[in-house]
């Protein structure tokens, strides 16, 4: 079992922000709100994504929040989104965090009246940064640990 200490008042309150920095961002992308969703980051982060994470190079790397903005916008080719988060683990020092968060992605396909859903298992390996009293994001790895497609009735 695992040993619980005490937490004191602040790092209750920063493991909290940056939960729901974590929260806000899948708010965002079910939403289609790209300008939120960017201002979650530094201006300048470091966005890296593996769509499988046996690879050692990615797939994607972006280097400013304003280059995520594509992205982001991607995922208006869905007619709908559900993004699930799970467990997370974050690892406090000062007005820095890492983290490690998980999330299963559902995105929704429609084509006439074929539909499709994609279903994603991600991990998201984080460097969080305190600016200005709020948690943003400093860096973003994304992993696709597996995803499946699925025809629905």
């Amino acid at each position: 079992m695992a040993k619980h200490t005490e937490l004191s008042p602040q790092e209750a309150a920063d493991r909290l922000a940056i939960r729901e920095l974590i929260d806000a961002y899948a708010h965002c992308a079910d939403r289609r709100d790209a300008k939120g969703q960017m201002a979650l980051f530094t201006e300048h982060t470091h966005f890296i994504v593996f769509m499988d994470p046996s690879h050692t190079e990615p797939d994607q790397e972006l280097y400013r929040r304003e280059d995520l903005a594509p992205v982001f916008d991607n995922l208006n080719t869905y007619q709908a989104t559900m993004h699930f988060n799970g467990q997370s683990t974050v690892e406090l020092d000062g007005a820095r965090a890492t983290g490690v968060s998980y999330c299963m992605a559902h995105h929704l396909s429609v084509s006439g009246a074929a539909r499709s859903l994609m279903v994603a298992a991600i991990r998201y390996h984080d460097i969080f940064v305190k600016q200005d009293g709020a948690w943003l994001f400093g860096g973003r790895t994304l992993f696709v640990d597996w995803s499946e497609t699925r025809t629905l009735g």
